[in-house]
């Protein structure tokens, strides 16, 4: 068979099957009697084995050696490739979200897309001092897409550098109460915890709808940050999840303090006091969280609560019993 019969055949072109030959891939099995290369059934299989090898990614040094190395073994070069080609669509997906957030600030110049180029390479510097600086200057100058900074806030162990990002959020334009509540989600609790305390940073009606919902997150750190957040914001709905922590005796003392906080007026006062009331009755609620709720009782007014100290005052719990007789005593001002 000719060459451009081999050609139209294989798909293969008569100039690549000459590159072959002169790499000596491919060795026509005879000439014709005019010169012409003749290619045999067992060279256009061979020229069709190049061309699956090709397809895998594999070089044409590599494909000589894989078909004439009777030794060679594909695991240890599959594996090679798998690694390589990991490493490549990593490579090119942190190119496509460098380059999606680059559109999304629209640059007026180049001058304007340097400096966006510049931020978000700071952004993600191995300095908390650098990262810093380019939160605490996001916006000013150079607008920064939300996106951007919502990673960096997830991804960003230091505590100061966070706050400069949340800070950079609030001023954002963007829903970055969408992509923070997105993160609830994660895997990683490390993650949803950071996006929760951003979340409770973040001023405005849309992130605390979003922690409202996060009140029946099914992670009870993220429950628990939602609730503080709530409570901190004068919403009684975040009580119940308040108690919680109480019970738990996980930031017990902050949910405490947030329930006081929460008792401002009469009617809310005896609602917290009613929900502590209903824990402390209840029998799956153990001795040491039953000593947590009756301290909790410690701020709230109210004649629930006064009522619900007095009848604590003779549990069969002495740790209780004496606690809230203390506690009936500050109200009354004999201690």
């Amino acid at each position: 068979m000719l060459i451009g019969e081999v050609a139209r055949r294989s798909g293969v072109s008569a100039r690549m099957l000459r590159h072959y030959e002169s790499l000596g891939l491919v060795r026509p099995s005879g000439r014709t009697g005019s010169g012409y290369r003749e290619y045999s059934g067992a060279d256009i299989r061979r020229i069709l084995h190049i061309e699956s090898l090709r397809s895998l990614g594999l070089s044409l040094r590599e494909i000589g050696r894989a078909l004439d190395d009777p030794g060679f073994t594909p695991s240890a070069l599959v594996g090679d490739l798998i690694r390589q080609t990991r490493a490549r669509i990593a490579a090119e997906t942190e190119l496509l979200t460098r380059l999606r957030r680059l559109d999304a600030a629209d640059p007026a110049g180049w001058e304007e897309a340097l400096r966006v180029v510049a931020l978000l390479q700071a952004l993600g510097s191995a300095s908390a001092d650098a990262r810093q600086r380019a939160a605490l200057s996001s916006g000013e100058a150079v607008p920064v897409p939300v996106e951007a900074l919502v990673e960096a806030v997830l991804s960003e162990p230091e505590p100061n550098v966070a706050g400069a990002l949340s800070w950079a959020l609030a001023r954002s334009d963007g829903d970055a109460a969408e992509l923070l509540a997105r993160a609830l989600d994660s895997p990683e609790a490390t993650v949803r915890e950071r996006a929760v305390e951003t979340l409770a940073e973040l001023p405005g009606e849309g992130p605390a709808g979003r922690l409202r919902e996060a009140l029946g997150h099914p992670d009870a750190v993220v429950r628990g940050h939602a609730a503080l957040a709530l409570g901190a914001r004068g919403e009684a709905e975040a009580v119940p999840a308040l108690l919680d922590l109480v019970v738990s005796g996980h930031r017990d003392t902050d949910a405490a303090d947030t329930l006081g906080s929460l008792a401002s007026d009469e009617a809310t006062a005896d609602r917290v006091a009613g929900a502590l009331t209903a824990r402390l009755a209840d029998p799956a609620t153990r001795a040491p969280a039953r000593g947590r709720l009756t301290q909790a009782l410690a701020d709230i007014p109210g004649p629930v609560a006064a009522r619900t100290l007095v009848e604590l005052s003779r549990d069969t719990d002495r740790a209780v019993a004496l606690t809230a007789t203390y506690l009936l005593g500050l109200r009354d001002g004999t201690r």
